[in-house]
């Protein structure tokens, strides 16, 4: 006779429970493997706690048992500090746009630390750059320079609140404008800075809308990733992009595109892709060409403030270094069609993953656009952020460790970011990895992941 069904709500059955424990069991021990190859790394660790809060100086880079710490780059190849060599799909978290030996971005830097690095003046290189990249993104008129997208994002909302005359802005749930912008699923973070802010769920225009009316009158800005790029790599819809923009259009509110990741969609970003124009965008990452850098523009008369009355200082905002890198990159190397055939090889890799999950009939997919993608342990795939379950994170912890186990590097949070020099034998190696992973993990993603 077959044993009774437990009532809902009673503890997990013996089968869940030992599936539960094989999951835990198979994270120790991937972490055991991943300790014993990476003595230096685990060496310089220990050193770097005795210095630096948590043993690093990048919160993204922080994982257990301790992070695996790389000596040089090539191409779209790392070696760590133990002499291993990985296949890097991390892509610098899309900053790495252009691998690592780009020899044009390479000699473009040398050209210019032979002329000297800190001239306390402007230069050609500044005006080179803004010009290439006001002809290429739709809603950039003017345009000035910083160092990150962190700051970006900070100059984008100031000026906003500066022209508008307004306080309040809208933003999203699972949205990541930078260190100090950060809005995490679950409320608030403590490193966001105290400016007032209001929260709607991503993708959900009828929730944005009634968010926004309900401020109208304070309403600055409505900043938005067209992707989520932290927060999953989870695109927006087209039809919630284009409701924020006539949502801005009723409330008088500037509509900010934080493009920092999604710039490299096309050579004018996924504005430029889905025919939607803001009034302000905020660009970084790659546009540089591996340099320090970050931008914000958009219309003139927005951006006219910075001439008259809005001051925007930054000793390093036109360094030579990120101009001079800056320009080759964005004139010489990454043009229309170099744009478009990377976003269409990233569209049929991820295309190429999610088949493997769903040709298993398991709770593994791929979210993304483009070259960007993040893998998810559910099914179906989430149109917004979502609070994993310790199965998923577990999942996501094992995914990591074997896949750098099979030498390919890429974010601890399961993103993957190509750059230029991946091409079709790493990207075969990368889907055959993964089947790997889904065949001889089958058990424990069904005990672990979430099928809708």
């Amino acid at each position: 006779m077959a044993p009774p069904t437990a009532p809902a709500g009673t503890l997990a059955q013996p089968e869940t429970l030992r599936r539960n424990s094989d999951l835990d069991s198979a994270v120790a021990e991937a972490r055991a493997r991943y300790t014993n190859r990476r003595p230096a790394s685990a060496a310089l660790h220990q050193k770097a706690l005795e210095v630096l809060p948590g043993g690093n100086t990048r919160s993204v880079l922080s994982y257990g048992p301790f992070p695996t710490a790389m000596e040089r780059g090539e191409d779209c190849r790392v070696w760590d500090l133990d002499g291993q060599e990985y296949l890097d799909l991390c892509g610098e978290y899309t900053a790495g746009l252009f691998g690592h030996s780009e020899p044009r971005i390479h000699d473009a830097l040398h050209a210019v630390l032979r002329r000297g690095t800190n001239l306390a003046a402007v230069g050609a290189g500044e005006e080179r750059l803004a010009r290439l990249l006001c002809g290429r993104f739709p809603s950039l008129q003017q345009v000035r320079f910083t160092n990150s997208g962190t700051e970006a994002n900070l100059m984008a909302l100031t000026v906003a609140r500066a022209f508008t005359g307004r306080g309040t802005t809208l933003v999203f749930r699972g949205g990541y404008h930078g260190g100090v912008l950060t809005f995490p699923l679950t409320g608030s973070s403590m490193a966001t800075l105290p400016l007032p802010f209001v929260l709607a769920d991503y993708n959900d225009s009828e929730d944005a809308a009634a968010v926004a009316r309900a401020h109208a009158g304070d309403l600055a800005a409505i900043i938005v990733e067209p992707m989520q790029g932290s927060g999953g790599c989870i695109p927006a819809t087209p039809e919630f992009l284009a409701s924020l923009r006539a949502l801005a259009d009723e409330t008088g509110a500037l509509l900010i595109f934080d493009e920092v990741m999604t710039s490299r969609m096309s050579a004018g970003g996924m504005q430029a892709r889905l025919g939607i124009t803001p009034e302000l965008t905020t660009l970084g990452k790659y546009i540089a060409g591996g340099m320090s850098f970050g931008a914000f523009g958009g219309r003139a008369d927005i951006m006219a403030l910075l001439a008259e009355k809005l001051p925007h200082a930054g000793t390093f905002n036109n360094n030579v270094l990120s101009m001079a890198a800056g320009g080759v990159a964005m004139g010489e190397i990454f043009t229309a069609d170099v744009a478009e055939a990377l976003y269409q090889r990233g569209e049929k890799l991820r295309g190429r993953l999610n088949a493997v999950g769903t040709a298993a009939g398991l709770p593994l997919c791929f979210t993304g656009i483009g070259s960007m993608m993040t893998v998810h342990f559910r099914q179906p795939a989430p149109r917004r952020g979502y609070a994993a379950t310790p199965g998923e994170e577990a999942l996501r912890e094992l995914f990591f460790l074997d896949m750098l186990e099979a030498g390919i590097y890429l974010a601890r949070r399961g993103m993957v970011a190509l750059s230029l020099p991946v091409g079709e034998a790493e990207m075969d190696r990368f889907v055959d990895t993964v089947t790997e992973f889904a065949e001889s993990r089958r058990p424990l993603l069904l005990a672990g992941g979430v099928a809708g």
